[in-house]
């Protein structure tokens, strides 16, 4: 339209509202690269949502703004305003009588004087003692009434936010009516009586009075809960002169008729029905301004809401879901900028669900099968991302039980898994359609008789087990992370690569267990002492066991020399330096595989003495090799051997 002038610029008011979502597999990088550097698993998921993907922000700085709001909300002013102010209103009262009165020259007056300065020092007694006096000035009467007039508008406006207009008329019997019906609903909701039809009687009556406009009974009773438990957190947070005094002027703003004790009424019904709201709970705040009753209980509301607030965005509790946040609570409280980040969020959190990339178990999130094995892939590409041509690919074709060509074929039978031999299935098609004597060659048409298959040279399955080091000094010495990522490589290789070979990781401390791919990436060290590498090569001859007759590899990645072994109790020993009976099982452990036929190829980290002769001592009873790599090449040395190893002695 012509004279309308627009101007256009950065936004500016948070992350750009059109850019697309959060990218989830870029997510789920993210948490691997903080897994492979030795990061605890449910950490960097959680550290995920907490901090935020890349160039986003996470639920920490939401936090850390909202606990500013709060410490702001804390030095807002002084909560004892009402009585302050009641007592500055009360002076003024006293001022203006004492100045009239001077003017007069009558017993009356000079009684009244008497009155005046024998009044108590207490606000709320002295407010009390004046309600029969008969002011001589009509300001000084005026600015009295103005102290209870107002107070109780204070206190109604506060738990009724739509009462001003009835109020400012004066019609406190529209309040008291309204109060009355109230708690009526609410003793037939609490109850459980059905009050969908009462609910909208009562809307329909005194609708006005609550411009919020709840659309149910419970939600009427949440916005009025949270103004009761204000109001309750108000008293709480005086000290018990300051509650008495505000109490007792309280009570006689509301007079003797049925209202105050309505309102009494409704809070206990309230506190029933919504027991879980912060009602007990007091704030210290200061500053320089003295509040009124009314901006008194909307700071300690709004300082429950922060604190609400800061329990939804903290994230503490078990089975804490980015749903249990309440986005209109965060963009009434911290802006549209902070409640769209909460949305990225949750949207990031369900894409994660829902694409299969996380899953909730009883501790909370973590990462899915097919997230481990994207995370396999991403170690398995980092150990070899530096390394030229294609040394760690394996082709394909050489997966499965089937091995080299060796010329010949035959005729495919069900369940075959044999390559096919297509130039001889197509000549037997050609043939056939030949034999019929039909004229029309083209197009050929494959029958299941046609197919014939490559025979293939059989080729050795391997059974490997590695057992890796669990104790503190891997973590201590920056080796953690470079295990995990060498170990999550190794099965992503054997899964994707040499799925004909059985795996098992077996992490061992002061005792070896067997790990999954999901146990290995979510496990902690620990400070528990022990090297128990005797309890780990037995596991490892168990797992050789149940596979006779594929090639067996041993592969140990350690950094120190056994210092733990099981006694005939099962309960593992620990000393250092080591004991000999600590030595003498782990070698019988060691000759029970060297029995066997495995093959035990150790990776020693560090430059420990005790552990160099113990390792050495180990390849010349075992035939096996010794490898000292720095920890960041540890990936390339165990894949390469591992490569090396399966094709066997056999």
């Amino acid at each position: 339209m012509a004279g309308n002038v627009f101007r256009y610029g950065a936004w500016r008011d948070g992350p750009d509202p059109l850019a697309p979502p959060y990218d989830v597999r870029a997510a789920v990088d993210e948490m691997g690269e903080r897994v492979l550097r030795g990061d605890n698993l449910r950490d960097a998921l959680r550290d995920l949502i907490r901090r935020g993907p890349r160039e986003g922000r996470g639920l920490d700085e939401l936090r850390d703004r909202a606990r500013r709001m709060r410490r702001d909300a804390l030095r807002r002013g002084n909560l004892d305003g009402a009585v302050t102010r009641a007592r500055q209103m009360l002076d003024q009262a006293l001022a203006a009588e004492r100045d009239t009165l001077r003017a007069r020259d009558d017993m009356d007056a000079r009684f009244n004087e008497a009155v005046l300065d024998n009044l108590p020092r207490s606000t709320s007694q002295a407010v009390s003692e004046l309600s029969d006096y008969q002011w001589a000035s009509p300001e000084a009467k005026a600015i009295y009434q103005q102290i209870l007039d107002g107070l109780r508008q204070e206190i109604v406006e506060q738990r009724f936010a739509g009462m001003r207009q009835a109020l400012q008329n004066g019609d406190f019997a529209d309040v008291s009516a309204m109060v009355g019906d109230l708690n009526d609903l609410l003793a037939k909701h609490a109850r459980g009586e059905d009050t969908t039809d009462a609910f909208r009687e009562f809307m329909a009556k005194h609708g006005q009075f609550f411009p919020d406009d709840p659309q149910n009974v419970d939600e009427l009773i949440d916005s009025l809960a949270r103004q009761a438990a204000a109001a309750e957190r108000l008293m709480r947070s005086l000290s018990p002169q300051q509650r008495e005094e505000l109490q007792s002027l309280m009570d006689q703003a509301l007079g003797d008729g049925p209202l105050r004790g309505q309102l009494a009424e409704m809070s206990d019904n309230l506190r029933a029905l919504r027991p879980g709201l912060n009602w007990g709970r007091g704030e210290r705040m200061r500053g320089s301004e003295d509040l009124g009753y009314g901006d008194a209980a909307a700071a300690l509301g709004e300082i429950a809401d922060l604190d609400e607030l800061l329990d939804q965005l903290g994230q503490e509790h078990p089975g804490a879901t980015l749903d249990d946040v309440d986005v209109d609570a965060v963009e009434r409280q911290l802006g549209r900028a902070a409640a769209d980040d909460v949305r990225r969020l949750r949207e990031l959190e369900r894409e994660l669900r829902k694409q299969g990339w996380v899953e909730r178990d009883g501790d909370g999130l973590t990462l899915s099968p097919k997230a481990l094995r994207r995370l396999g892939q991403t170690a398995l590409s980092k150990i070899f991302q530096d390394v030229g041509g294609k040394r760690g690919e394996h082709d394909m074709r050489d997966a499965g039980a089937a091995g080299d060509l060796i010329g010949s074929s035959r005729r495919w039978e069900f369940g075959d898994d044999q390559p096919l031999d297509v130039v001889r299935t197509i000549g037997n098609a050609v043939r056939r359609r030949a034999a019929s004597r039909d004229v029309a060659t083209l197009p050929v048409r494959l029958e299941p008789d046609d197919f014939e298959v490559a025979e293939t040279e059989r080729r050795s399955s391997a059974v490997v087990a590695l057992c890796v080091d669990l104790s503190y000094s891997m973590y201590a010495d920056g080796r953690w992370g470079p295990m995990k990522q060498t170990a999550l490589a190794l099965s992503q290789l054997v899964a994707t690569k040499y799925p004909q070979d059985a795996l098992q990781i077996i992490g061992f401390g002061k005792y070896a267990v067997s790990l999954s791919q999901g146990e290995l990436a979510g496990t902690e060290p620990t400070m528990e002492k022990g090297t128990n590498l005797q309890h780990a090569l037995k596991l490892a001859g168990r797992h050789l066991r149940r596979h006779p007759g594929a090639e067996p590899v041993v592969l140990v990645v350690t950094d120190g020399e056994p210092t733990a072994h099981l006694e005939d109790d099962g309960e593992a020993v620990f000393w250092w330096p080591p004991l000999p009976e600590t030595v003498e099982a782990t070698v019988h452990e060691v000759d029970q595989l060297t029995r066997y036929g495995a093959t035990l190829n150790v990776f020693m980290l560090g430059d420990d003495p005790g552990l160099q002769r113990f390792v050495a001592g180990v390849a010349r009873r075992n035939g096996g090799r010794v490898f000292s790599p720095d920890a960041d090449e540890l990936g390339r040395y165990v894949i390469d051997d591992y490569v090396r190893a399966r094709r066997g002695r056999r």
